[in-house]
C-alpha cells in the first residue's frame, strides 16, 4: 500500500491512500463526468490489458464498447491500439520529463500520461486542450488526484513543442541519424530491444527496421488475392496465404484435419477449396471452438465441417487418418504485432522455448494421423526460429515439399493477383512472410509429406 507525507506535518505523520473498496470520492465522480465515454472506455481497457486481465481485441468488441456511438467506438479503438503500439516510445518521452528519470509512476497515472501524449503526438484532429484536460481528469477519476499536477505539467511540455518536434517517433519530418543504433530505433518505434536485436540477427538491420515500421501501422487491407469479400472470410493475407497453400498441397484430399482451428478462417478456406473433402476442425478450447462453430455455420460451404474439442498433442483425440493436415500451432504471434500490439509488452524471450516444446508435441501428435503419401502444413505467425525452423528440423519419416511450386500454382490458378511477387518470401523451400516486406503479417509455413 502506498503512503505519503501529509503536507505541513512531521515526518512521522502519514496518510494512507484511500482504498479502492471505499468507492469513488466526490471529486472522482466529478472527474468522471468530465471524461468522454470514448476516453473512459479506452482507459479502462488499457488498464485491464496492463493487468493481463484481457486481450485488446476481445475488450474492444465487448458490450461496453458496442454500446458507444460509432464515433466513440472508433476513437476508443484508435486510442487503445495506438497507445499499445507506441507505449515504449511514449514512456521514454515521459521519462525524460520527470523530475527524476527513475521515478516510479502508478499504473493509472502512466496510462493517463500515455493516452495524453499519444493524442498530442499522433492524432492531428484531437485538440490539445481536450487531450490534456481529460488525461488530468482520468487521474482524478482513478483516485490519483495527487498526480494530476504532474500529468498536467508533463503534457503541457509535450504540447508546447513545435509539431515537427512532437512527432519525432517515426514521423517523416524527424531527422533520423544516418547510423541510428538498434536501441535507438527500437525505442523510437516502440519495440522491446531484445526482440529487435533478434530480428536484426535473423533478417538483417534494414529488414528489422521495416518490420518495426510496419508494426506501428494499422493492418493493411488485403491486396494479394483476386477473390475477396462475398462468401470468403475476412482475414489477413498472411493467414489466407497459408490456408491457400495448404489447400493447394493436396487438392484431391478426401479427409482433412485442421488441428488447431480456432478462430476458423483457415478452415473456411480449406472447406471452400476442397469441395468434396470431409473436414474435421478441432481446438483444445471449448469456448473458442463454440465461437468458431457459430461463425462458420453462416457459410453454406462449411456444412461438411465436423467440429470436435481435441488436444492435438494426443494422437487418439481424433479417429482415422487424414490426407491433409493443417497444423497452425499456437505461438508467440510476433508476426502480428500491428494487430496485436500488446504482445510486445507481455512476451518474454524465455517463453519461446516453452512454446516450442508444445509446438513439437502438437506436430508429433498430428503426424501420427497423417496417411502415407499425405501432406501436413506446419505454420505459425511467429518470426522466431525456435517456433518455426527449429520445430520441424530433424522430423523423421517425411520429406519437404518445396513451397515455391505451390505458390506458383496459386498464381497460375488466378487466386493470387497478377504481379504479386513472393519469391523473397521463400526461404529454403518454406514460406516466410515479413511485415513491411510482403504486405501482410509475418507467417512461416512448411509442407511435409509422409513417405
Amino acid at each position: 500500500m502506498k503512503e505519503r507525507s501529509k503536507p505541513g506535518a512531521g515526518k512521522t505523520a502519514l496518510i494512507r491512500k484511500r482504498p479502492a473498496s471505499a468507492g469513488p470520492t466526490a471529486s472522482a465522480k466529478i472527474a468522471v463526468a468530465k471524461i468522454t465515454p470514448a476516453r473512459m472506455a479506452a482507459f479502462e481497457i488499457l488498464k485491464l490489458v496492463g493487468e493481463a486481465r484481457g486481450h485488446s481485441d476481445e475488450l474492444l468488441h465487448s458490450s461496453r464498447v458496442d454500446a458507444l456511438s460509432a464515433e466513440d467506438r472508433n476513437l476508443t479503438m484508435a486510442l487503445v491500439l495506438g497507445v499499445l503500439r507506441w507505449q515504449i516510445a511514449l514512456d521514454a518521452r515521459v521519462r525524460g520529463l520527470l523530475q527524476r528519470p527513475d521515478q516510479r509512476v502508478a499504473e493509472p497515472v502512466a496510462i493517463a500520461l500515455r493516452m495524453g501524449a499519444f493524442q498530442l503526438l499522433h492524432m492531428d484532429r484531437i485538440p490539445a486542450h481536450a487531450a490534456l484536460s481529460e488525461s488530468v481528469e482520468l487521474c482524478k477519476a482513478a483516485g490519483e488526484a495527487h498526480a494530476a499536477g504532474m500529468v498536467n505539467a508533463i503534457l503541457r511540455k509535450i504540447a508546447a513543442k513545435p509539431m515537427s518536434q512532437n512527432r519525432d517517433m517515426g514521423h517523416p519530418e524527424h531527422k533520423i541519424p544516418l547510423h541510428e543504433p538498434t536501441a535507438a530505433f527500437a525505442e523510437r518505434l516502440g519495440h522491446p530491444l531484445w526482440m529487435v536485436e533478434r530480428w536484426v540477427k535473423e533478417y538483417g538491420r534494414a529488414t528489422a527496421l521495416m518490420i518495426c515500421e510496419a508494426d506501428q501501422k494499422e493492418p493493411a487491407d488485403g491486396g494479394m488475392f483476386s477473390e475477396t469479400g462475398g462468401g470468403l472470410p475476412q482475414m489477413d493475407d498472411g493467414s489466407r496465404l497459408v490456408a491457400e497453400i495448404a489447400a493447394a498441397a493436396m487438392p484431391g484430399a478426401k479427409r482433412v484435419w485442421d488441428c488447431c482451428a480456432a478462430p476458423g478462417g483457415k478452415t473456411l478456406i480449406l472447406a471452400r477449396r476442397l469441395g468434396f473433402a470431409e473436414v474435421v476442425a478441432s481446438d483444445v478450447s471449448v469456448k473458442r471452438l463454440a465461437q468458431m462453430e457459430a461463425r462458420l455455420r453462416r457459410y453454406a460451404y462449411a456444412e461438411r465441417v465436423e467440429f470436435t474439442v481435441a488436444d492435438a498433442t494426443d494422437a487418439k483425440a481424433v479417429k482415422g487418418s487424414f490426407d491433409l493436415i493443417l497444423c497452425d500451432v499456437p505461438c508467440s504471434g510476433t508476426g502480428t504485432l500491428a494487430g496485436n500490439p500488446e504482445i510486445r509488452h507481455r512476451l518474454r524471450v524465455e517463453e519461446l522455448a516453452r512454446q516450442a516444446v508444445r509446438q513439437k508435441a502438437i506436430l508429433k501428435g498430428a503426424l501420427k494421423r497423417l496417411a502415407p503419401g499425405g501432406r501436413l502444413v506446419y505454420s505459425t505467425c511467429s518470426l522466431e526460429p525456435e517456433e518455426c525452423e527449429d520445430v520441424v528440423e530433424g522430423v523423421r519419416g517425411v520429406r519437404r515439399v518445396p513451397v515455391e511450386g505451390l505458390v506458383a500454382e496459386l498464381g497460375e490458378q488466378g487466386i493470387l493477383l497478377n504481379g504479386v511477387e513472393l519469391e523473397s518470401a521463400v526461404r529454403e523451400g518454406a514460406l516466410r512472410t515479413l511485415p513491411g516486406v510482403h504486405g501482410c503479417d509475418g507467417f512461416y509455413a512448411v509442407v511435409l509429406e509422409r513417405v
